[in-house]
This record gives C-alpha cells, sequence and structure tokens, in this order.
C-alpha cells in the first residue's frame, strides 16, 4: 500500500517548493490520464503539463518553467530526477523480516548474517557469507567461497556459482546466473575440447542486473561488473570481460570475452562486442551495431560493422542515393552509346 504525504512533505523531500496548497494530501502516484483526486502526478514537458492539468490529479511534480491557476506544483530542479525520488516515497521496496526458511538448506560453514533473510528452498553453500540484510528471495542456489554483499537483493530463481563476490545493495533479478562456465574450448584432433573455466565473478557495489542474464566467470581471472552498473534483461557477458563503473548495458546486448568497458558506457539494445577489445570511457554505442575494433573515450559508434556514427550515417545516406545515381549513369551510357558498347 502506498503512503501518504502532504504537498509540503513532498516539497520538503524532493527540495523543492509549493505553488499552491501545501496541506493537500497525497496518497499515490499516476500518469495524468489515470490520475485520480490524491494523486500526484509528473510532467517535463508543456504536452504534458497541459495533460496534468486537464486530468483530476491534485498535484503536479515539474520544473521550475510551470506554473497553474488550477492545480498546486510542486516545482523541483529536475523534474525526471524527482520523479524517480517521488516513486521511492510513494512505494517503498518489500521489506523482509530476517531469519531463515525452514525449507532453506544452509551449509554447516556458512555465515548468514542474523539480519539476513533466507526465503522458502534456498541453498546455501560451504565457507558462503551473506551480510547484513541480504536478501535470498526463494529458490535461490549460492554456491561455495561466494560473497553476497549487505543490502544485496536476490530475486527468485537466481544462480551464483562458486567463488562469486557480490557487493552491497546489488539487486539481481529472476532466473540470472551469475559465475556459469565461460565458453572456452580448443580444437584437439578433431574435437573441442574444453577448455576448463577456474575464475569467478567480481560484482561492485550498486549493481542491478535484469531478469534472464548469464555473466560467465572467467578462464582464470576474474569478469568484472564495475560499481553502479545496470544490466538490462537478456543480457550476455562472457568470460573476463571488464565493465567499468556506471555503465548501461541494454536488453540483449552480448559482449564477447576478454573484452574491456570504461565508465559510463551505454550499449543500445542488441548491441554486440567482439572479444579482446578496450571500449574508452564514456562510449555510446548504437543499437543492434556490430563492434570490431576498439572504440576511444567518447566515441559514438553506430551500424555493422560499426564505425563512428557520423561516418555510418554518411555512408547510409550515399546507399540512399544510389538507385538515383545508377539511373542517371544508365541515361548517360546511352547518350554516350556506351550503353550498346557494353551488351557487345
Amino acid at each position: 500500500m502506498a503512503a501518504t504525504f502532504t504537498t509540503a512533505e513532498i516539497a520538503k523531500l524532493l527540495q523543492g517548493e509549493v505553488l499552491g496548497d501545501t496541506n493537500a494530501t497525497l496518497t499515490g502516484f499516476a500518469m495524468a490520464d489515470r490520475a485520480q483526486p490524491g494523486d500526484l502526478t509528473f510532467a517535463e514537458t508543456p504536452e504534458y503539463f497541459a495533460a496534468a492539468e486537464a486530468g483530476q490529479a491534485t498535484a503536479i511534480l515539474a520544473d521550475a518553467r510551470f506554473a497553474s491557476a488550477t492545480k498546486t506544483v510542486i516545482r523541483v530542479p529536475n523534474a525526471r530526477i524527482a520523479f524517480a525520488k517521488a516513486l521511492a516515497l510513494f512505494f517503498p521496496e518489500p521489506a523482509f523480516a530476517a531469519g531463515i526458511h525452514p525449507s532453506a538448506v544452509i551449509a554447516p560453514t556458512a555465515q548468514v548474517a542474523a539480519t539476513a533473510h533466507i526465503g522458502p528452498h534456498c541453498v546455501v553453500g560451504e565457507r558462503v557469507q551473506i551480510g547484513a540484510h541480504a536478501v535470498l528471495q526463494s529458490g535461490n542456489n549460492v554456491g561455495a567461497d561466494s560473497v553476497v554483499g549487505e543490502g544485496t537483493n536476490l530475486f527468485p530463481n537466481v544462480t551464483v556459482y562458486p567463488r562469486t563476490q557480490i557487493g552491497r545493495r546489488v539487486r539481481i533479478h529472476a532466473g540470472t546466473t551469475i559465475g556459469s562456465d565461460g565458453y572456452g574450448y580448443v580444437l584437439d584432433g578433431g574435437i573441442h575440447r574444453k577448455v576448463p573455466q577456474i575464475g569467478n565473478v567480481v560484482i561492485g557495489d550498486d549493481v542491478e542486473i535484469g531478469a534472464n542474464v548469464t555473466v560467465d566467470r572467467g578462464a582464470l581471472g576474474s569478469t568484472v561488473i564495475g560499481a553502479g552498473t545496470k544490466i538490462d534483461n537478456l543480457v550476455q557477458i562472457a568470460h573476463n570481460v571488464v565493465l567499468g563503473e556506471h555503465c548501461l548495458i541494454v536488453s540483449q546486448a552480448g559482449i564477447a570475452g576478454s573484452t574491456h568497458l570504461g565508465k559510463y558506457v551505454v550499449l543500445a539494445g542488441q548491441a554486440g562486442i567482439a572479444g579482446h577489445l578496450k571500449i574508452g570511457n564514456q562510449v555510446v554505442v548504437a543499437a543492434q551495431s556490430g563492434v570490431m575494433n576498439d572504440i576511444p573515450d567518447g566515441g559514438k559508434w553506430l551500424g555493422s560493422p560499426a564505425k563512428p556514427d557520423r561516418q555510418t550515417k554518411r555512408e547510409w545516406v550515399a546507399v540512399m542515393h544510389l538507385p538515383e545515381l545508377l539511373k542517371k549513369v544508365a541515361t548517360w551510357e546511352k547518350k554516350l552509346g556506351l550503353d550498346k558498347a557494353n551488351e557487345s
């Protein structure tokens, strides 16, 4: 159930100001076209603000450009950041009571903090360390010698292979597998001989990993996910990949083995990165791009094979003009009699 606040309380918590009724009660948060009396809504463009004014919401969350003669407005420095904070206020994360469910299996050498929550049908292996206020929701398997940091939340059916190191306040969503074998084989006498993958995975603080993601452990060293990085659903991270801090990896992207990404890299949906590459800081790779080369800091690359975005766009424009160019060439060949020469 959502919490209840006055407009003045919300403004204070969001470092904003109230234009209008400071004592109005807010009981929920909704989009402008669905809001009811008691709801707070959100607008960051004139079109959305007009829709919010015309709706039934009690108050509008907006930046300093906006004011209203008919609605209470909570003005904030950045409406989108305030929107994220306000949702967390109205709809806080569910609390999990400390304790271990009777159906959980905990190895005798595991160390589980007294404030941790271990839900139904979880398995915690030998010498595992589960930090304070960590949550294993249900059906989780945490392999031997792994560490799950303070405040980390594993959603149902997350599998953590042995020796994985997970930092603090990490969120890993349902169905994700951390630390599975890297894809390593060598051709030997006509067969693909498996190369043992004896490394691990290291995940920094404040990482979020979506549903059905696979992160392979390193062949010898570690696959590393940097602090603050956010990974969408259905992403593949191969062995010995290193992701820098605060990267954004969007759904269905894939990163091949031993590639290193810098800080604040963005990989859009279905982008693919070949192995053993170096991707610099603050690089952006557009959707469905296939990266085959190193990218320097700040690069914006596009296409398959990917190139700097301006170069790719120029090439695309040139290709669009090819039919017209071919018609012109054919016309000049006919005028010059070259078409008959070509036929002979």
